[in-house]
């Protein structure tokens, strides 16, 4: 489960196994998946078959979420009225729909998830959930801050300097917020490009 805000930035608050918290930091990484679209569009978002289905959809999400055993992937927008806060992803390691059962089951336990997060907001100070909401705007913060660096130090445009990071944390293989935190450490400086096009 992810939380994201309008520019599709984002982190995992919650997750089933270390695959599937990679799989969720691979799709703010690349700025492209099935969180991001269910968010996006505020509809769920249903691929059955992830190789033939998901290569054109995800050029980059696609080949290495199925790199990581993903044959099919279903994700389910938080939402309640017109507020969004994230998406529920669903992972298979084969290709095939969803059963009827499993279908509802998914968005019951979006709707669980969402209200829990609307909960965690009303004063429930102690909660796990507010806690784990906590860690995702502390994530976005060092983002955004890291961001703003890389925009001033290349003398680029905000979209720019997020695309880098994402780059850099792609071809590294890290997580986006790693990234973040050593570009506001100091121990990562992205340099301006060199090359012309």
């Amino acid at each position: 489960m992810s939380l994201l805000v309008e520019d599709n930035h984002g982190g995992t608050i919650a997750a089933s196994n270390a695959t599937s918290r990679a799989l969720e930091e691979l799709q703010f990484a690349l700025g492209e998946g099935p969180c991001i679209d269910a968010y996006t569009s505020r509809r769920p978002v249903l691929v059955a078959d992830l190789q033939a289905h998901g290569s054109a959809r995800w050029p980059g999400y696609a080949p290495a979420a199925h790199d990581h055993g993903v044959r099919a992937v279903f994700a389910f927008p938080l939402q309640v009225g017109a507020a969004r806060a994230g998406a529920l992803d669903v992972y298979r390691d084969e290709p095939g729909p969803l059963s009827a059962e499993s279908l509802n089951d998914a968005f019951t336990f979006a709707d669980v998830a969402m209200d829990v997060l609307v909960d965690s907001q009303n004063g429930d100070e102690g909660s796990k959930a507010r806690a784990d909401l906590d860690d995702v705007l502390a994530y976005r913060v060092e983002v955004y801050q890291a961001q703003g660096m890389v925009m001033v130090d290349l003398g680029v445009s905000i979209d720019e300097a997020m695309a880098r990071i994402r780059g850099y944390a792609y071809a590294e293989n890290q997580s986006i917020g790693d990234v973040a935190r050593d570009i506001i450490s100091g121990k990562i400086r992205l340099d301006k490009d060199t090359h012309e096009l």
